[in-house]
């Protein structure tokens, strides 16, 4: 079974990934700038070998904002983000999360802040808007990111 298991880790290799819609007592919305990709983005990462999603999701969110889940995150959707490669996958969850401290600029996280749902920042991506729409229940949940 072990060689079955390894055949089809290299024949059909597959990533994933969790992004989240992390929401404070205020109902704003946490999003990030990185800097190396454009836009305003839910935070989020990939899972490494022998990761679990949730472990996963709460490291993420830590590094990211220095952000602490409240309760269970709620799983949404899983979506295949061809955007990243024709094998990638995204979890993705929403939250309720308060912040231990204000998260300050690196290599990695340019900006990062709590938005109002109307005042989203220049440069959201238009994934972004696409989870929130699917969130309030405006659209259906689609299958690709």
């Amino acid at each position: 079974m072990r060689i079955v298991h390894t055949y089809f880790a290299v024949a059909r290799g597959m990533t994933m990934g969790v992004r989240a819609a992390c929401f404070d007592d205020a109902g704003r919305i946490f999003l990030v700038r990185h800097s190396y990709v454009p836009g305003w983005h839910m935070p989020g990462g990939g899972l490494e070998r022998n990761e679990v999603a949730e472990e996963a999701l709460v490291k993420e969110l830590r590094e990211e904002g220095n952000l602490k889940i409240i309760g269970r995150p709620k799983l949404i959707h899983v979506y295949f983000n061809t955007g990243a490669s024709r094998r990638d996958h995204v979890l993705f969850y929403r939250v309720d999360v308060v912040q231990t401290a204000p998260r300050g600029p690196d290599r990695e996280i340019v900006e990062c802040g709590f938005f109002a749902l109307d005042n989203l920042p220049q440069g959201t991506t238009e994934a972004t808007y696409r989870r929130l729409a699917e969130l309030a229940g405006e659209q259906e949940p689609a299958h690709i990111w």
